[in-house]
């Protein structure tokens, strides 16, 4: 086959795209990132020795964490990025070999009981690479692009022949590829914790040890979910720290009569410095998507300029951006093909790109980035044409939502709030994503939802009503802000002194699209989280097995018809 990919949940036939992604990857861009991932892989080899000896190449740890987030499904399209990428990535894997050596390493533990990263770091000058049995990716060098394709060809997914291990290992690499996204997300905003790096580079060079089993791998998938907590926390701390908590706050969805730019995915930092850059100009500034939450922030409110959400969730963005009139900066994944008739008005930045469209680059030295390009070309664009009216309600993060402790406990007791649904997740175009919408509005009104990332676009504008006041929606934010909804339930555990959380009357109907959906499942199963439910189809990336290992520990289960599961839920 030409490629293989299953990291998202369109994967074709819930298999595999083997031709081109249902995303729109391309065979040689398909393969240019799974060789990018197989040299982080050869990079984190040398890295993890490194730390073990007090050497930290931060070049370094930016690189993998930069290199795992732009691979994420919907992130980056452009091929000569990731040519780039390859090249600095075997460079940095040669300085990094080059400072242990400069450190005078030495190693003890030669020969047939040696450890496999040993033996690879036995190779400078303690023996010949083909008898120590060194993993490919920490040696392998081309500087030809012609080597490049082939070699791609032969390290992607179906490299590792036995189904388990290989499920294990994407699952791995999967929720390290979701976890990069929070940590970049916190290093934008100056926050970051080494651990995190470290588990990231440990990860990825445990999957080119081919001594671990089904046991050690299942129990590396867990401490992936470990360090995923930690991630979603620290991101957390460094936008409530940097923004305030989120408020409760109603939303416009419709719009103004000045020019406007259109800001998708989820990069706050590029959300301030695009508010400063804008303020004064006479352009206003809509999110879109994951930005939505944005709103929600104090810090953004004082910009009269922030003036409300346009349109749904990323896959609508053909039609929605087409419509907009005015320029669109994509901050990280969920860019799709651009159509012509707005190509020329999209912009990237940071991981994000597409092959023809302008891209912002970093500020130098940490200076903002340069928005003025964008900024001039929407003075010249008539408003956006106008595609909804009303209002959305959101801003229901952890810290506003223990504010209404007291008010949600009575509810609970009284019997007027039966159950929490925790529908957390993605977005996606399958018409069986049309599964939520129905979900929600045949809940019983004594049910309230639970929500965080691009799925709340299934139902945050049914009219659902409310329970005393309190919204039959509450919306944390991002997908990222799903730690919000951990420290609710935990919260709520404290409150009603109960053991263990599975103790809540909450249940967890969860879509799923991409990887940072996988990281907050495995962050979810750390915290001894059971029963959730996945849909609207389990991860391809799941062997048989490896189902199984999920279903009979933790009670994973998939999705069935709306009324069976209600039902089911509501029973349980």
């Amino acid at each position: 086959m030409s490629m293989f990919c299953y990291q998202c949940q369109e994967a074709a036939n819930c298999k595999g795209c083997t031709v081109k992604g249902v995303c729109g990857k391309t065979e040689d861009l398909a393969k240019a990132q799974d060789l990018l991932i197989y040299i982080t892989k050869g990079i984190s080899v040398y890295s993890v020795r490194a730390r073990d000896n007090g050497i930290v190449n931060k070049e370094v740890d930016n690189f993998i964490i930069e290199s795992l987030f732009a691979t994420i499904t919907n992130a980056n399209f452009d091929r000569n990025v990731f040519i780039e990428r390859i090249r600095k990535g075997l460079s940095l894997r040669e300085e990094i070999k080059g400072q242990l050596l400069k450190a005078g390493v030495k190693l003890s533990d030669k020969g047939e009981n040696a450890s496999w990263l040993s033996k690879i770091l036995n190779t400078f000058g303690f023996g010949k690479e083909e008898e120590l049995n060194v993993p490919d990716a920490a040696v392998w060098f081309s500087n030809d692009l012609k080597a490049f394709d082939v070699k791609a060809g032969k390290v992607g997914v179906l490299s590792t022949e036995n189904e388990d291990i290989r499920s294990l290992r994407e699952l791995l690499t999967y929720g390290l590829k979701g976890m990069a996204a929070y940590v970049k997300h916190a290093d934008n905003l100056g926050y970051e914790e080494d651990g995190l790096h470290a588990f990231t580079q440990k990860g990825l060079a445990s999957t080119l040890d081919d001594s671990l089993g089904v046991d050690e791998l299942v129990a590396l998938v867990l401490e992936c979910g470990k360090y995923g907590v930690s991630a979603m926390a620290l991101l957390d701390k460094a936008n409530t720290s940097s923004y305030g908590n989120p408020e409760i706050t109603k939303v416009n969805i419709g719009v103004k009569n000045k020019p406007g730019i259109l800001i998708s995915g989820h990069d706050l930092k590029d959300m301030e410095e695009l508010l400063k850059q804008t303020e004064g100009t006479g352009v206003d500034i809509y999110t879109h998507s994951e930005m939505l939450p944005a709103n929600y922030y104090p810090a953004f409110k004082k910009y009269k300029h922030l003036v409300g959400n346009y349109g749904n969730a990323w896959w609508n963005q053909n039609q929605e951006f087409e419509s907009f009139n005015g320029p669109i900066l994509m901050t990280t994944n969920c860019i799709v093909t651009p159509k012509a008739s707005y190509k020329d008005r999209i912009y990237t930045t940071g991981v994000t790109g597409f092959a023809g469209v302008k891209h912002i680059a970093d500020g130098i030295n940490g200076k903002p980035k340069d928005f003025s390009s964008i900024i001039e070309q929407a003075k010249k664009c008539a408003a956006p044409k106008e595609i909804e009216k009303g209002e959305i309600v959101g801003g229901f993060a952890h810290n506003q939502v223990i504010a209404l402790a007291d008010k949600i406990v009575d509810a609970v007791k009284t019997g007027a709030i039966k159950r929490f649904f925790v529908m957390a997740g993605c977005d996606g175009r399958m018409k069986s994503r049309d599964y939520y919408t129905e979900f929600a509005e045949k809940l019983p009104k004594d049910a309230v939802i639970l929500t965080a990332g691009c799925a709340k676009y299934k139902y945050n504008k049914l009219n659902l009503g409310d329970i005393g006041g309190i919204p039959r929606v509450l919306d944390a934010g991002q997908c990222n802000d799903s730690y919000s909804l951990v420290v609710i339930a935990l919260k709520l555990k404290e409150v009603f002194g109960l053991d263990d959380i599975n103790e809540l009357p909450i249940s967890y109907n969860i879509a799923w699209y991409e990887q940072k959906a996988v990281i907050v499942l495995l962050a979810l199963l750390h915290l001894g989280v059971k029963k959730i439910h996945l849909g609207p189809t389990l991860p391809a990336f799941l062997s048989p097995n490896v189902v199984n290992v999920l279903v009979d520990n933790f009670g994973i289960a998939g999705i069935t018809s709306v009324d069976d599961d209600i039902k089911m839920f509501m029973e349980g």
